[in-house]
């Protein structure tokens, strides 16, 4: 797959498109339904496939809210590429395409520059300055420049509408199970695993201090996943402020089963399976100690039940 930063540097295509626009953060059961179309309809017209994206997300440049991001950009075009897409054209979003009227956005972009032949987005989807574009200009314009539409509607998992909304809020409530349920996978982060203050060691649970660039890290207590060179190794991953010892920054630390290996300086990646309780205060370090063997002893019952 193509990665295309920009429309400076967009000259791939001197043919037609079949074209999907959207945020596509999470790649959410949504996004995978819009994706699995798009890929469709390339096949069917012989066209190439393109996801039109944006970066940074429209809401960090006129929201009124701060947004935190369900993936890094990197890990959103990996998600992308799983579809067969052939290619992602990444759009800076400034103040000056946020300008851009409706009408502009579907005549110069959509029409002029990647020549459009199909467009599917999400039902809700809303483009142009203020906003003001929508499902139904689109429909309006189609027939004037000769492309067609295609809306998805949104997908009810459960009784609940998916929304990268409702997933970010779902994951910085902890509530993993739900946030998976609608991302139609587990939630994962990535980085590095820095030096940290050998607490865990010193308990007897030597861990992997992880820095990441994903914004959001569920708090709590998980049954984990962990990827290290490209092999699994369940595991057991803390996240949060170690009130035990008196501190306030967020650390995220897992605990690899059955693997003793110095591990800094390694890229890890961790899935989250299921949460086991909220992250608690003890009394002394020998407390917190005697409540990591419990949750590690449910952590090796989960692994051993799925293996089974």
């Amino acid at each position: 797959m193509e990665v295309i930063k920009g429309f400076e540097t967009f000259s791939s295509f001197s043919s037609e498109s079949i074209l999907a626009i959207g945020n596509f953060d999470g790649i959410h059961l949504g996004h995978q339904k819009i994706l699995q179309l798009l890929e469709e309809k390339a096949k069917k017209h012989s066209l190439p496939s393109l996801v039109l994206t944006f970066s940074p997300h429209p809401e960090k440049i006129l929201g009124k809210k701060i947004i935190k991001m369900i993936q890094t950009l990197e890990q959103r075009v990996r998600g992308i590429k799983k579809f067969g897409i052939d290619a992602v054209l990444i759009v800076p979003f400034d103040e000056k395409f946020s300008s851009l009227t409706g009408q502009d956005f579907i005549q110069k972009i959509v029409v002029n520059i990647l020549k459009a032949k199909v467009v599917i987005v999400g039902e809700n989807f809303r483009f142009g300055k203020n906003r003001e574009g929508d499902i139904s200009l689109l429909r309006q314009s189609s027939s004037r420049f000769n492309f067609q539409v295609y809306s998805i509607p949104p997908v009810v998992k459960d009784g609940m509408v998916v929304s990268s909304s409702l997933i970010r809020s779902s994951l910085q409530e902890g509530k993993i199970e739900i946030a998976n349920d609608l991302l139609g996978r587990r939630y994962e982060i990535e980085g590095s695993v820095i030096k940290g203050k050998s607490r865990g060691k010193a308990l007897g649970f030597p861990t992997a201090n992880i820095e990441t660039e994903n914004e959001i890290i569920p708090p709590g207590v998980f049954i984990t996943t962990s990827w290290i060179d490209s092999k699994s190794f369940p595991s057991l991953t803390n996240v949060g402020n170690r009130p035990t010892f008196h501190k306030e920054e967020t650390i995220i630390e897992s605990f690899i089963i059955n693997l003793n290996k110095n591990l800094y300086g390694e890229k890890i990646r961790v899935n989250f399976i299921k949460k086991i309780r909220n992250e608690m205060r003890f009394k002394t370090p020998e407390d917190l100690s005697q409540q990591i063997k419990k949750d590690l002893k449910k952590a090796k019952d989960y692994f051993s039940k799925v293996r089974a």
